[in-house]
């Protein structure tokens, strides 16, 4: 089941401090970005957090689920969190400080 674009929308703009933030759509849902970084995914309109130690420490006792079938679990985060604006936030300020960013695109080779 794909996620709503409303539910994708609003955790946007509750992650609007965090820096440059935006959702991409991928195969029916959507990967979160800030600051050029994946972040998060909302799957099935339940967000998922990249885990990262800084992350985890943040976050205390939250579960962990796989947004999809084979996906490394992720931090789960209840949806009553989502209007925490600042909590929410933080988490994700904490968890991109700790990703790399991603490797860049090699150029086509031109024929």
């Amino acid at each position: 089941m794909a996620s709503d674009p409303k539910t994708v929308a609003f955790i946007v703009d509750q992650l609007a401090a965090a820096g440059d933030v935006s959702a991409k759509p991928m195969f029916g849902e959507y990967g979160v970005y800030c600051d050029g970084r994946m972040v998060a995914m909302v799957c099935d309109d339940q967000l998922f957090v990249k885990p990262t130690p800084g992350g985890r420490a943040f976050a205390g006792t939250i579960e962990e689920g796989s947004p999809y079938p084979g996906a490394k679990p992720c931090l789960l985060v209840d949806a009553d969190r989502w209007d925490d604006s600042d909590w929410l936030v933080e988490l994700v300020r904490i968890s991109a400080a700790e990703l790399p960013l991603p490797k860049p695109k090699k150029a086509k080779a031109r024929v």
